[in-house]
Order: C-alpha cells, then structure tokens, then sequence
C-alpha cells in the first residue's frame, strides 16, 4: 500500500513537500514515479527515481522546481515542489515499480502509467491566489 500526503492549497512561487509512505512491502527494490493528473486531462508522468543507482527523470515542465528523493530506511518517497505554478494544479499520485532499468530505457518507462504495480489514492496540489 501506498500512501501520499502532503498536499495543500498554495499561493503561486510556494512550495509543498509531498510524501509517499509504503507499507506492506519494502520500497528499496521498487522504483517510484509521481504523477499528476488535472481535471479533464490524463495523468502524466512528472518525476520518477531508479530504485538501482537513483537515477532520476524529470518532465521539462518541472525541471529544476520538483525534486524526487527517497529514503528507504523511512520506506517513503518525496516530491519537493517549488516556484508552484497554477498549472501544477491536480492530484498527485505516487507509484512503485518492480522492475527497474538502467540507462535511456529507464526514462522511457518509468513514464509509462501501465508499467507500475503499486498506486497510492492520491493527494490533491492547488496553486491559486
């Protein structure tokens, strides 16, 4: 099971930490994506982190604002998200993978919404004034 939380109601430029604890299972062996997905739009990939050499990817939209981490010890993943933009707006979801890939492949799927086992129920994100 996955479970994030974290989210809130932020002015844009804020910030937000959001947190995906795992319990069941243990998270070390998994990769993690964060997605998102705003209304009437389909739930994209915004970052995600090997669970082999901590290789990340990030989505142009937020690059150099969202930063993923882990810390296995904690069985919990992280999203920091700053300089919030209105059209960060939606719920994010926390995903883990089993598999793993090294190198380019590792980016090409850790995007993919069927290739992960494991979803959270999600935590809504609104940037507004």
């Amino acid at each position: 099971q996955l479970v994030e939380s974290g989210g809130g109601l932020v002015q844009p430029g804020g910030s937000l930490r959001l947190s995906c604890a795992a319990s069941g299972f243990m998270l070390d062996y998994y990769a993690i994506g964060w997605f998102r997905q705003a209304p009437g739009k389909e739930r994209e990939a915004v970052s995600c982190i090997s669970s082999s050499d901590g290789t990340t990817y990030y989505a142009d939209s937020v690059k150099g604002r969202f930063t993923i981490s882990r810390d296995n010890a904690k069985n919990t993943a992280y999203l920091q998200i700053n300089s919030l933009k209105p059209e960060d707006t939606g719920i994010y979801y926390c995903a883990a993978d089993e598999r793993d890939y090294l190198g380019p492949m590792f980016s090409r799927m850790c995007k993919l919404v069927e290739e992960y086992d494991y979803w959270g129920q999600g935590t809504q994100v609104t940037v507004s004034s």
